[in-house]
């Protein structure tokens, strides 16, 4: 049996396209609603009868972004060989997100004060989701007796994301920046995994 997709829901899609792209290569601020209507042959009435502007369109694109991301996580969850190897995932994963879709996120060096509640909202999921993945990796480490028993699983991933966020504040700081320049990026990832040795050296039997 063929399932017809949604009209509605295929320009919305065509929308969210045009939109990632846009943001993507020119950044929020360069991007007008006017060139993303002509992206799709819409008119911009009907672009804002889906989205009523710029920013609840970004967030939607956020959206989508955000549950690929999701995604990927979820693909590897149970599958690591050691604790190592989960943390090391979540690091180069979030850094191959941030680094391939830089210019998306010039919304967020813009707002850096005052972010839509519903992008905190996404983050705020995916940073649960992060958390799960690890504690998941820290109790099948324990179960098997490579690390040494832990008391609270969860609070010890939670902890270890706050350090690895720190190690960005500490970049972005020094330049008094929100959101770390594109030069800084490596730099945080190397110090992230040298400080995640560190740590499952730490809990190792």
């Amino acid at each position: 049996m063929n399932i017809v997709a949604d009209p509605h829901d295929v320009k919305k899609d065509r929308i969210l396209d045009s939109a990632y792209n846009r943001f993507l290569h020119y950044g929020y601020s360069k991007t007008t609603m006017n060139e993303i209507a002509g992206d799709v042959s819409m008119s911009k009435a009907l672009l804002y009868y889906y989205f009523p502007d710029k920013s609840q369109l970004y967030v939607a694109v956020m959206r989508k972004l955000s549950n690929d991301y999701l995604q990927k996580l979820s693909a590897k969850a149970n599958q690591f060989k050691n604790l190592e190897d989960a943390f090391v995932f979540q690091i180069k994963t979030q850094h191959e997100f941030i680094v391939t879709n830089y210019n998306f996120f010039d919304f967020f060096r813009l707002n850096e004060q005052n972010l839509p509640d519903a992008i905190w909202e996404i983050i705020g999921e995916i940073h649960q989701a992060e958390i799960d993945m690890l504690t998941n990796a820290i109790i099948k480490q324990v179960a098997l007796k490579t690390i040494s028993p832990v008391e609270n699983p969860e609070a010890v991933a939670d902890v270890l994301l706050d350090a690895l966020h720190g190690v960005r504040v500490r970049s972005v700081s020094q330049k008094k920046e929100f959101f770390p320049g594109k030069d800084q990026l490596n730099e945080i990832h190397d110090k992230r995994l040298l400080l995640v040795n560190i740590f499952v050296r730490g809990l190792m039997n």
